[in-house]
């Protein structure tokens, strides 16, 4: 049994709150390289140098990569075999976003209810996923989500005799009618299964995934290229001012389902797809 104190987990959120802000991960900066390279447009070309540069500035002065820092988005990986103490784990992890964002200064984009619309100021609360795993270890990932993409999830509640072809439409055309709003190229994610909030959470999730790397299912691994050279084919491009290249990835997390259901959830991100991970 590994003991560890709350304390710890809201230093580990602060750092990562930051980090994911400023610096954008490494398989995200190559995507950016291809998709120059691939780019048939001129003008798109030019819109991926100018990513790449805002990347390396943001890592080489320690600012944020994109003003939108986005509500934080944490998931939780808790080993069975380990004692949380000194407190509340939840308490824990909305102090670190707290310290976070106002240490890092981050904008500060959360407000407290949905409908009075008052600034909390600390970008508090944050969306805390949890889940129990083998182990004596607790990793936390943080995802800062903005909202110009967010607004653009999508979601359908399928009947059981949905082809695969009509899920492929369905993800397509969310994000080919999103048009310039999520800030392409896009990050894919889709979740199928489970319910309507499992496939939400699903697709959330499988935007974590490594750009670039296809499911290990052969189904899900063709639906996702499929998915990928429509979005591409549609002529949206880099920042919705044409081009080739409008999608970088698609991940797809499948879940087992109901007899007479078959959810779908997509989850875009922009191309500033941010996330930064630490283990206890």
């Amino acid at each position: 049994m590994k003991t560890i104190d709350v304390k710890d987990v809201t230093a580990l959120v602060r750092k990562l709150c930051i980090n994911a802000n400023y610096y954008l991960p490494a398989d995200l900066r190559q995507a950016f390289i291809e998709g120059e390279k691939a780019e048939q447009s001129p003008l798109g070309k030019e819109i991926f140098g100018e990513m790449i540069a805002n990347c390396d500035l943001a890592r080489q002065n320690d600012v944020p990569v994109c003003q939108d820092t986005g509500m934080a988005v944490i998931f939780a990986e808790i080993g069975q075999d380990v004692h949380l103490v000194g407190g509340d784990f939840e308490a824990a992890v909305n102090e670190g976003v707290r310290r976070g964002y106002i240490d890092g200064y981050l904008r500060l984009s959360v407000v407290g209810d949905p409908l009075r619309r008052e600034n909390t100021n600390d970008n508090t609360p944050a969306i805390l996923y949890t889940s129990i795993v083998q182990g004596e270890q607790v990793k936390i990932t943080v995802a800062p989500k903005g909202f110009g993409s967010e607004n653009m999830s999508a979601m359908k509640m399928f009947t059981p005799a949905a082809a695969k072809e009509d899920i492929v439409k369905f993800v397509t055309d969310a994000c080919v009618n999103a048009g310039s709003n999520p800030c392409p190229p896009i990050v894919i994610g889709v979740g199928l299964g489970g319910t309507s909030d499992k496939a939400a959470y699903l697709a959330k999730r499988a935007l974590l995934r490594p750009v670039g790397v296809h499911h290990s299912d052969p189904l899900y691994a063709e639906m996702e290229q499929e998915i990928l050279e429509q979005v591409n084919a549609s002529g949206v491009g880099p920042q919705g001012l044409g081009g080739t290249v409008t999608a970088l990835s698609c991940a797809i997390e499948p879940f087992g389902t109901h007899i007479a259901g078959l959810p779908c959830v997509v989850n875009i991100s922009c191309h500033v797809t941010r996330h930064a991970e630490g283990i206890l």
